[in-house]
């Protein structure tokens, strides 16, 4: 992998230093540089290339993290963007889906979805985003993403999303009930069925969760639930 080019932009130095040891000693790529604000990053792409680039999207300057990607997606359309967040709000999630990035990792991100999603990268990188076989337990969202009913396994890419407990049973009544509104009532009674929990837990896990699906197919419909759409055409 080491011919593979990972530029990091990231302004928080020890965090920034973190993912470099670890996407260059352990997954294998070559690590071109860390810039902290768009003049630096746009500076250091003058000379050298990079195919992928973990972006954070609150950085130093006048120029945020999504409107640096934006310039440099422009000059350089191949390059594969990962998006870093502490947190994504409605603003700049609709202005990050515009560029499709390969995912959203919100921080602290651990180490197994980093990995997910650099190979991820990898296979866009490749044209490789369609589906190697024929599985007649997956349910197809969309281009990218499949669920498998059978072992409850998201899949973006051919490569398994890691869930938690919590966010695979929500996906799975979603699914079970696509293209229908699930009210909150059932949706808290199907996940803790032994205890009352606040709003705000049910709409962390629901953000958690949108992150995962790159902030695709999930509604929410206000004062009711949440509506998982798809197209009519879902399997194979």
């Amino acid at each position: 992998m080491s011919s593979i080019n990972v530029l990091i932009v990231e302004d928080e130095s020890i965090v920034a230093m973190e993912i470099e040891s670890f996407v260059s000693s352990k997954l294998g790529y070559n690590v071109i540089g860390i810039c902290s604000s768009a003049e630096d990053t746009l500076k250091l792409l003058e000379t050298r290339s990079a195919d992928i680039i973990l972006m954070d999207i609150r950085i130093k300057g006048d120029m945020d993290g999504i409107e640096l990607a934006e310039v440099i997606l422009k000059q350089h359309p191949k390059t594969q963007i990962i998006f870093l967040t502490a947190h994504m709000d409605d603003y700049n999630v609709d202005r990050a889906i515009e560029l499709d990035p390969v995912a959203y990792l919100s921080k602290p991100f651990n180490r197994e979805e980093l990995r997910v999603v650099m190979k991820i990268a990898m296979q866009r990188m490749h044209k490789k985003s369609g589906y190697k076989t024929h599985n007649p337990d997956h349910l197809i969202l969309d281009e990218e993403y499949c669920f498998n009913e059978t072992t409850q396994t998201l899949f973006c890419c051919d490569e398994p999303i890691h869930l938690t407990q919590k966010e695979g049973d929500l996906l799975y009544l979603l699914l079970q009930n696509r293209n229908k509104i699930v009210d909150t009532y059932t949706i808290e009674q199907y996940l803790w069925p032994d205890k009352s929990v606040t709003p705000n837990t049910l709409r962390t896990l629901v953000r958690r969760l949108r992150e995962k699906l790159k902030h695709k197919f999930i509604q929410t419909i206000p004062s009711q639930g949440y509506r998982l759409t798809l197209p009519k055409r879902e399997k194979h």
